[in-house]
């Protein structure tokens, strides 16, 4: 067979393991996507287990790339802190070193039977992530038996003395080699890939073990680069992309000069080759994990000077993180969109604060804000709307994600309502209240601020609802617009009797006190809103408040629902 033939037939079979390896990805993602933003979530308030999330999380994906736009979408949310998303970051990359550890092991031999069962699961299973988990098990059948290939095909071109003449020449240059493997990295948007194939490459005898371990550094740091073209356009996500590479460019500087003696300890423990490059790449990634994430607060220090945020005015109505490439990509989409919708959400709360200056200072300039940033929130209302249903055209959504997609359009629906409330009604209130130069008593603006202060409150505790699904959180959320309701009755009634006292602030603001009250406590009812799925899944919901005082009405005779029964009331 020729040169070119054979060059041929090894790209081919590092394609088939590129599938394969995307297969897990994409079938891990559909199966568990929105149960993995969550694990990561919980792993906020630690760096250790923020790490052993992110490592957690990447091990199953087998994409450090996935986990890192995850960790994006909670550093631009303000969730999460930069040096939390590094300690992330540092999981994520012992992470892609476990699946390598396991094709370290001569297991070729069940790929045609995991290819069968993966196509069993994913044809016959009724269930959705039954489905999802016979893509993953195909693509691991897939990745096994590209590797065997792999392998076969380099078995005649082992003692071929131009190629061993070539790799001679690159085994003398490990920065020769770094470079050739980042480039390799960044091509195939895999590390564990190229690791896969410098691992055949070594175990064969074409290359020797130190420059198989410059490779090995070269895929770690390529996998930095197709990150950054992704995320260049976001200071927060060029930070924690900057971190990666300091990291990793840290390690290689650190490990070149040793490469030879690192090659022979690792021997004197493992004779084998192929898991003597697996151990080290496990190893470096470890030993980085461990130092840096003593380090983690000076070096998020170090990128946020490297990376001031820019001073650029962008247009605030359009979209920063809706990303069409991403469509084919429902966790990740589903993500984006999140994103949007927080954004929304800092509109909305500004929206709230402009209202209360307004009536508080008869500031004008006020009511002008509220009118701009309704426009701005009713345009990302349509962008998110738009994508999402862009996603669940495009893909078979898991019912997980379905559901999910749901929340995030009715969660943006509200705040689109919120912001009409505020525009088309408050500010109407407010500019009133100006131009006939009113105010109110001061006990009544008292009220109003403290109603005014529970929207915001409960904005607040809306956002943590949406992002996290936490039922204790949700049921507080609902509890509030009972206590909106009791705050708006106790209002009113406290007006009320200042109008019988004859006062006079309270009898020019009569209709201005009680429509504020009902609009305020609209947009509370809005906000709690996002706390009704979370509730019903839980089964912590009534059907109805209503007391069940009185039997079912019957159905009237002739297959006609009775009056009750259509919500009616009988006569």
């Amino acid at each position: 067979m020729s040169a070119t033939a054979t060059l041929l037939q090894i790209a081919g079979f590092v394609a088939l393991m590129l599938w394969g390896l995307h297969m897990i990805h994409s079938g891990v993602l559909r199966a568990f996507g929105g149960d993995l933003r969550r694990v990561l979530m919980r792993g906020l308030n630690s760096r250790w287990k923020a790490a052993l999330a992110g490592l957690g999380i990447t091990a199953l994906l087998q994409s450090s790339t996935a986990t890192g736009l995850m960790t994006q979408s909670f550093i631009a949310s303000g969730l999460m802190t930069l040096g939390t998303a590094i300690a992330v970051m540092l999981g994520a990359n012992v992470g892609t070193t476990l699946i390598v550890q396991l094709l370290t092991f001569d297991v070729a031999a069940i790929a045609p039977v995991l290819i069968l069962v993966g196509l069993i699961a994913f044809k016959r299973g009724r269930a959705t992530r039954v489905r999802d988990m016979g893509r993953v098990i195909i693509g691991l059948g897939l990745l096994l038996l590209a590797l065997h290939l792999v392998l076969g095909a380099l078995r005649p071109v082992e003692n071929a003395q131009a190629l061993r003449d070539l790799f001679t020449m690159l085994a003398s240059d490990p920065l020769m080699n770094i470079a050739i493997a980042a480039l390799l990295t960044w091509a195939a948007h895999s590390s564990v890939a190229i690791v896969l194939f410098v691992m055949s490459l070594a175990s064969g005898g074409i290359i020797p073990v130190p420059a198989a371990l410059a490779l090995v550094l070269g895929a770690n740091l390529g996998s930095v680069i197709p990150q950054y073209f992704a995320v260049r356009s976001n200071v927060d996500a060029s930070r924690l992309i900057l971190a990666s590479f300091i990291v990793r460019g840290v390690g290689c500087a650190a490990a070149i000069p040793f490469l030879p003696r690192i090659a022979a300890a690792i021997a004197s423990v493992d004779p084998d080759i192929a898991r003597q490059v697996a151990d080290f790449h496990t190893l470096f990634n470890l030993v980085l994990a461990l130092v840096f994430l003593a380090l983690l607060d000076p070096l998020a220090r170090l990128c946020v000077r490297a990376l001031p945020a820019a001073q650029t005015v962008a247009d605030p109505a359009r979209p920063r993180y809706i990303d069409a490439t991403m469509l084919k990509n429902p966790a990740i989409a589903l993500s984006n969109a999140e994103r949007e919708v927080l954004r929304m959400i800092d509109v909305v709360e500004a929206m709230l604060q402009d209202f209360l200056a307004a009536i508080e200072k008869n500031d004008r300039k006020r009511l002008s804000a509220i009118a701009a940033k309704d426009d701005i929130v009713d345009k990302l209302h349509s962008a998110i709307k738009l994508y999402l249903t862009r996603v669940s055209r495009e893909n078979t959504l898991t019912e997980a994600e379905a559901k999910r997609c749901s929340d995030i359009l009715a969660f943006a629906i509200n705040l689109e309502h919120i912001g009409d409330i505020l525009d088309k009604n408050l500010r109407n209130l407010a500019a009133k209240k100006i131009k006939n130069r009113l105010n109110f008593s001061s006990e009544g603006l008292a009220e109003i601020k403290s109603m005014h202060q529970g929207a915001l409150d409960n904005l607040k505790l809306a956002t943590s609802v949406f992002m996290s699904g936490d039922a204790a959180s949700a049921r507080r959320l609902l509890n509030a617009k009972v206590r909106a309701r009791n705050l708006e009755a106790t209002l009113t009634g406290n007006h009320l009797r200042r109008l019988r006292e004859g006062r006079p602030e309270s009898l020019e603001t009569s209709a201005l006190h009680i429509d504020i009250a009902r609009d305020l406590k609209r947009i509370t009812a809005h906000e709690v809103a996002v706390a009704y799925p979370i509730l019903e899944a839980e089964g912590a919901l009534r059907p109805s408040r209503l007391r069940d005082s009185e039997p079912a009405t019957p159905a009237i005779p002739g297959g006609a629902p009775s009056p009750a029964a259509r919500g009616v009331a009988p006569t």
